[in-house]
């Protein structure tokens, strides 16, 4: 027998198919009831085009290109996960441009409201950098989770895949 299908009452079915490599392969179950999920939702978002931050100001920040959003849950830079869990959410933000820029603040914003408060880190006085990473419960239908920052002076975010971006990926279901 090279798979077991398992037929729904009213639709769906579930298969379950043996590799096509000799072997033998285990999955044990836990003694719980829940949802297991396979391939969860993970998204990466970054900049590339600066977002303006007025000094003093919590300042949404906008992340244009998507990298991968397996589940189409990031738009207009806010994340609405679809699957209630606990998400890893991770942003780094490259705060640049100003010759005074002091500190620089990363921040997980759930509901439109500040949930996590980030580290700011500058290696010279024009080129600080903010990043935070949280594990975040959503409830799967009205959660939604945004980036700000807070700055001591007026500055522009820095460009780039590598230099401000915003990630998550569901760790375990609720």
């Amino acid at each position: 027998m090279s798979s077991v299908v398992i037929s729904g009452d009213t639709s769906g079915a579930i298969t379950l198919a043996a590799p096509s490599v000799a072997g033998t392969n285990t999955i044990t179950l836990p003694a719980s009831t829940g949802t297991a999920m396979v391939n969860g939702p993970a998204f990466s978002y970054y900049s590339n085009s600066g977002t303006s931050v007025s000094g003093g100001t919590y300042t949404k920040i906008l992340f244009q290109t998507q990298e991968y959003d397996t589940a189409n849950a990031v738009s207009s830079s806010r994340f609405t996960p679809l699957v209630a869990g606990y998400y890893q959410i991770s942003c780094a933000i490259s705060l640049s441009g100003n010759s005074s820029a002091g500190y620089g603040i990363a921040n997980i914003y759930k509901n439109g409201t500040l949930y996590r408060q980030g580290s700011s880190y500058a290696s010279s006085a024009n080129s600080p950098n903010a990043a935070i990473s949280a594990l975040v419960y959503c409830n799967g239908s009205t959660d939604y989770i945004e980036i700000y920052a807070i700055c001591t002076n007026s500055i522009t975010t820095g460009t780039g895949i590598a230099a401000t971006f915003f990630s998550g990926v569901l760790v375990r279901g609720a």
